[in-house]
């Protein structure tokens, strides 16, 4: 579930006083790798050149001013231990993740939501990265072509391209259902960019076994869930094939709209009351942009509206709360399923 925000004018003055003039980006899989031949230092494995959302990019040198315009592209590199190499983030529906307290601190945030194009670029960087393919178009902080003409590469995660049209409305429809593989295609492919594959490989490697653990045991098979992200009068839900999606299959569960394919369809309460899920799992959002963003909004709300509070899952208070990043694509997606694993234990639907 994305934020919205008025994208500003591009400033065209040049960017850099020194430093590595990067070229463009956006795709899923990383295509060649050379040293550079001519003179001056080179890091090894630089110039590096990938697919990223059926765009080519290429790096010189590994970033040394990186802007990450999405909560959950800055996540990641934090995680990487590249916190010192983060001249600013933005967009953030949630704290950061637990552990990430103290790289987090040093790193200035230019906005909670979407920042003008010019705050992002007043910060002369050197990369660009976002979760969203929207967070980097007409609409969002500018379209990726307005930095890459001024040098700036941009770097959009694959998990929010691969298998998923993002041309119509909304946040987009998914072709094909999301798997982590492409949450840690974007972990690697970033420290490869950083210039520090083997933390990549290492993170991945880390989430990979936390997935093992969580479904250990696990059958969700008579368990239904719903999966609600924010808005309580025309709510966000999720469909079949998103970060939910994952949570989902892995556990062997239903989502009780896995009938759509768009990623976070708006449907009525009548119809979510008709379906009845078992349990109900609720963003807990820290932003304030829409009704109901926190987990105690959103649970009033279903404990006092006369169409929602006869379901199952509200008079037996089956909540599971997750930040609104453990429902996005994202590395706390293995978050998201580790909660929904312990919930449907606790309430007794593990099999």
């Amino acid at each position: 579930m994305l934020s919205k925000a008025t994208p500003a004018p591009i400033r065209t003055a040049a960017l850099f006083a020194a430093g590595a003039v990067l070229l463009t980006a956006c795709g899923g899989g990383t295509t060649n790798s050379s040293a550079d031949g001519g003179g001056g230092d080179k890091a090894d494995g630089f110039p590096l050149t990938l697919k990223n959302c059926g765009r080519t990019v290429t790096v010189k040198a590994p970033p040394q001013r990186a802007v990450s315009v999405d909560q959950g592209s800055t996540e990641i590199l934090l995680s990487l231990g590249l916190a010192d190499r983060l001249a600013a983030t933005a967009t953030w529906s949630d704290p950061v993740m637990k552990g990430l307290e103290k790289a987090n601190q040093g790193v200035e945030r230019l906005s909670e939501n979407r920042p003008s194009s010019e705050k992002v670029l007043d910060k002369e960087p050197d990369f660009l990265s976002a979760s969203f393919a929207s967070t980097l178009a007409k609409g969002g902080v500018a379209p990726r072509e307005q930095f890459e003409k001024l040098g700036v590469p941009t770097y959009i995660s694959p998990a929010d391209c691969v298998g998923k049209d993002n041309s119509g409305g909304g946040d987009g429809a998914r072709t094909a259902p999301l798997t982590m593989d492409s949450v840690y295609t974007e972990v690697r492919e970033l420290s490869q960019v950083f210039g520090v594959p083997e933390r990549g490989d290492a993170l991945v490697k880390k989430l990979q076994a936390r997935v093992t653990k969580a479904t250990d045991g696990i059958d969700g098979s008579k368990a239904s869930l719903l999966y609600w992200f924010s808005d309580s009068k025309a709510p966000y839900l999720a469909g079949c094939c998103g970060a939910p999606g994952v949570i989902t299959r892995e556990l062997g569960a239903k989502n009780v709209f896995d009938d759509t394919h768009d990623e976070w369809p708006q449907i009525s309460w009548e119809t979510v009351a008709d379906r009845n899920p078992d349990v109900l799992v609720i963003g807990d959002l820290s932003r304030t942009m829409q009704t109901a963003e926190s987990a105690e909004k959103k649970i009033e709300f279903l404990e006092s509206n006369p169409v929602t509070r006869t379901m199952d899952a509200v008079k037996n208070r089956r909540y599971v709360l997750l930040s609104g990043q453990a429902m996005n694509p994202t590395i706390r997606t293995v978050e998201g399923l580790e909660r929904v694993a312990a919930g449907l234990r606790d309430f007794g639907l593990a099999g």
